[in-house]
């Protein structure tokens, strides 16, 4: 009997190729226009990092994974196309991936660089290319409106 894989063992994918383009190019404005000083080609990219996150936190339960400050701008921007996003969570994960913050006695506890580590470790073993440049931190992200990446209120916590 022969196994035939999906794709060969130990190569990956970009992630960004499981977004349908029309939903890249809204996320891109999105994120273009919320965040002025991030380029076209560097939000496709951010785009396609939320893509290989949310992927790996949906086959991955229970993990405690959580993004870069980067890859938070596209998750948050994703989220806001709502439609876009629940369809986007049952084609990778088959149901819908919640947002949930960290706790903050979590971010307390010196956690980051095992998480960060963790986190591209779940995305790597879910097939997906992990583009190093987007992942030097994880965000903080200890309460939507006051401590997330693109919160009004972000600055003002740290």
């Amino acid at each position: 009997m022969t196994i035939a894989l999906e794709r060969p063992v130990g190569t990956t994918t970009d992630p960004i190729t499981l977004v349908d383009p029309g939903v890249t190019e809204r996320l891109t404005r999105r994120i273009t226009t919320d965040h002025p000083e991030v380029s076209e080609p560097i939000a496709r990219r951010i785009v396609g990092q939320a893509a290989g996150f949310i992927a790996a936190s949906g086959q991955q339960p229970g993990q405690s994974l959580a993004p870069s400050q980067a890859v938070d701008i596209g998750w948050h921007a994703f989220i806001l196309h709502t439609v876009d996003y629940a369809a986007f969570c049952e084609q990778v994960a088959g149901r819908f991936v919640h947002h949930v913050p960290t706790d903050e006695a979590d971010e307390m506890s010196g956690e980051a660089r095992a998480t960060r580590e963790r986190t591209l470790a779940a995305i790597t073993a879910a097939g997906y290319t992990v583009d190093e440049e987007l992942w030097p931190d994880l965000a903080n992200c200890s309460q939507c409106h006051a401590g997330c990446t693109d919160s009004p209120n972000s600055g003002r916590r740290r």
